[in-house]
């Protein structure tokens, strides 16, 4: 069924959790999925500063959340935030195939990232699509994040470990996070909901 969906997975509808409503909560739930209205990350306090649920035609497909050090409601002013700790936070609502995910990363890493970033970027995208092929697959329930630490470079965790050496190279994470953020977003609801703006939810494609 994957394979069927295309490189589509990488673009559709979501429901979006925009500015996190319920900001004076401990978590926010998304299709029984708890995202923490805070995270440490390097010994940084981030906020959520959205979240999301990308969805494929009716089927759910995953949960996204975006933590940074404070709001931020731009894309460029995410790219930006260099200085600091940020996390994007992904949980399986489905069975996916991780070679084709990767590959699907790639692509859309490619789609919006300008040529010389996606240049600097090739030695760490090579990296992770050889990580999510020799997991084969990311069941329901399984999660990644990917977080940036100054100083360090890109930290990719599956199930709350660390599965590569850090990827020092900035550019690669810019080009990594223009997947849900640039021009051609994998979802344009999914990217206002990870820059908190409110969307109305969609069950499925127009």
């Amino acid at each position: 069924m994957w394979r069927r969906w295309g490189s589509s997975l990488v673009l559709g509808s979501c429901m979006a959790l925009g500015a996190v409503a319920a900001s004076h909560a401990q978590t926010v739930e998304l299709a029984g999925i708890k995202y923490e209205t805070t995270e440490q990350v390097a010994g940084q306090k981030l906020q959520l500063n959205g979240a999301g649920i990308r969805y494929k035609a009716i089927f759910k497909v995953y949960a996204a959340a975006l933590y940074l050090p404070t709001k931020m409601g731009t894309p460029e002013a995410v790219y930006g935030a260099t200085g600091s700790p940020r996390r994007i936070h992904i949980t399986m609502l489905r069975d996916i195939d991780g070679n084709e995910l990767g590959k699907l990363f790639t692509q859309g890493m490619e789609k919006n990232s300008p040529r010389d970033v996606f240049a600097k970027s090739i030695n760490g995208t090579i990296k992770m699509a050889d990580l999510f092929s020799k997991r084969k697959k990311l069941a329901t329930g399984e999660s990644f994040s990917v977080d940036w630490i100054p100083g360090t470079g890109t930290v990719i965790s599956v199930n709350g470990k660390p599965e590569l050496e850090p990827i020092k190279e900035p550019e690669f994470y810019t080009a990594l996070m223009s997947i849900w953020l640039g021009p051609s977003p994998a979802d344009t609801q999914l990217k206002d909901a990870l820059l908190g703006k409110a969307r109305a939810a969609r069950g499925g494609d127009s």
